[in-house]
């Protein structure tokens, strides 16, 4: 049966949360501070946080450095994922994938569909691999990222989880997590 199981060690990631916006700061990023609660909370480690414009450059620089930081696990970025025209997260991060995950969307929607029924179509969320790197992509509202990490990503990222976990993926956890 899936689920957490708490006989298995907790094997925390090291996460960079990326919020993606032209209108944000630090004291108005209500989406990225809500990510960085939630998984210090859940007992992962908080490796770097940033806030870059709605540009394709800018979120590939960002995106690049951090995959080449070997501090860093996985990132999780929030905003830019919509049909507006400054919304290019996907247009400027897809690219870099060597792999893309099909079913990080899905799921994501599925879970969005219960909290804000078909309103979910509104986002592109998605989620890949850049390298070795994961990234989750999520929308800029706190309620989606709320969804995104509490129905998704926790469960998702917690090494204990099984009957497997992403957390088995990540290069330093592979032979702890297998």
């Amino acid at each position: 049966m899936a689920g957490i199981d708490k006989s298995l060690a907790f094997h925390p990631l090291r996460i960079a949360i990326l919020t993606i916006s032209d209108t944000r700061t630090e004291e108005t990023d209500t989406s990225g501070a809500l990510l960085v609660s939630r998984l210090q909370a859940a007992g992962h480690d908080l490796s770097a946080k940033a806030i870059v414009p709605d540009d394709i450059e800018a979120i590939r620089t960002k995106v690049r450095n951090w995959v080449d930081d070997e501090g860093i696990d996985l990132i999780i970025s929030t905003g830019g994922t919509g049909f507006t025209p400054r919304d290019v997260t996907p247009e400027a991060v897809k690219p870099l994938f060597r792999r893309e995950m099909d079913g990080f969307s899905v799921v994501f929607h599925q879970a969005s569909l219960g909290t804000v029924g078909v309103s979910t179509l509104q986002s592109r969320a998605f989620a890949g691999q850049v390298d070795d790197t994961f990234i989750f992509c999520l929308p800029g509202s706190t309620g989606a990222c709320r969804d995104g990490w509490d129905l998704v990503l926790a469960l998702e990222l917690d090494s204990r989880y099984r009957p497997c976990s992403l957390a088995g993926q990540v290069p330093r956890l592979r032979q702890v997590c297998a």
